[in-house]
């Protein structure tokens, strides 16, 4: 299947079937996937936790606000974490990463304001997050990503020193009676003249 057809036939799964599972085959792709997810000078300010356990779903769940039964009946539910210890950040860069990443990120992100910085760490993980629904739909896992939780429940349930919960992603796979699956709602998407523009 073409990336295109791909991108055609990709949904915001809203109700999966409990009963299929994803095999640890997949499961391991996935997570190399992400291993190899792009991001800004190669930063990489992420964590993924990947939760098949059925009680801490189920705890993790009830911190997911309208996207509680998600949790419950996907096969897995994958968190995305983001560094929160800008300290921790660069020390890893200046040891591990080359001179002018490190230069590029001394001149162009190190003087902004704290904030600032963490934002744009955070924004390398939502990098990520476009390749993992794109990866799981091409070898054919549903997935729904959720900003809809409760990150502070996620990060006391889950703790990870110097990191932050930002974002979860279940997956698995669409049971046939969820009714936003392309075959059965058409897809809404502006039309291309609006949101395309060739110079």
């Amino acid at each position: 299947m073409s990336f295109l057809d791909l991108a055609k036939s990709r949904y915001t799964t809203k109700k999966f079937d409990s009963e299929k599972k994803i095999s640890e085959d997949k499961i391991a792709q996935l997570k190399e996937i992400l291993r190899l997810s792009p991001s800004s000078i190669d930063s990489q300010p992420w964590k993924f936790v990947f939760v098949s356990d059925v009680k801490m779903k189920k705890e993790l769940a009830g911190a997911s606000f309208f996207n509680e039964h998600k949790v419950n009946d996907a096969s897995h539910l994958v968190i995305f974490y983001t560094l929160d210890d800008l300290q921790a950040f660069e020390d890893r860069i200046v040891q591990n990463y080359p001179e002018g990443a490190v230069a590029y990120y001394n001149n162009n992100i190190k003087s902004r304001p704290e904030s600032d910085v963490k934002n744009w760490m955070a924004h390398q993980v939502y990098l990520s997050l476009g390749f993992f629904l794109s990866a799981c739909a091409s070898i054919g896992i549903d997935s729904t990503p959720m900003e809809g939780i409760n990150i502070l429940e996620y990060g006391r349930i889950l703790p990870l020193k110097g990191y932050k919960p930002l974002f979860a992603v279940a997956i698995g796979y669409r049971s046939g009676e969820d009714v936003n699956q392309p075959s059965i709602t058409p897809k809404s998407r502006l039309e291309p003249e609006d949101v395309i523009l060739s110079i």
